[in-house]
């Protein structure tokens, strides 16, 4: 992806493989960064990693796990 690269809602939709509603979703939400062109609405590709690396679960073994929520304690 080139970071000054804009996608549409339709390209978003298919490189996430979600549907079109999800999207409208996540703008309505505000949930990621876009960009409005007048009447359509773009995502920057930057914007789309940030936002799949903040929904991303790393993977943990089950001490880190425990250990995790009993700090959180």
């Amino acid at each position: 992806m080139e970071d000054d690269h804009l996608m549409t809602s339709e390209e978003l939709q298919q490189f996430l493989r979600v549907s079109a509603r999800f999207v409208r979703r996540l703008v309505s939400e505000r949930r990621i960064e876009y960009v409005k062109t007048g009447r359509e609405v773009k995502f920057p590709c930057r914007a789309v990693a940030e936002y799949i690396d903040r929904n991303r679960v790393r993977a943990m073994t089950r001490a880190q796990l425990r250990d995790s929520l009993w700090s959180e304690r």
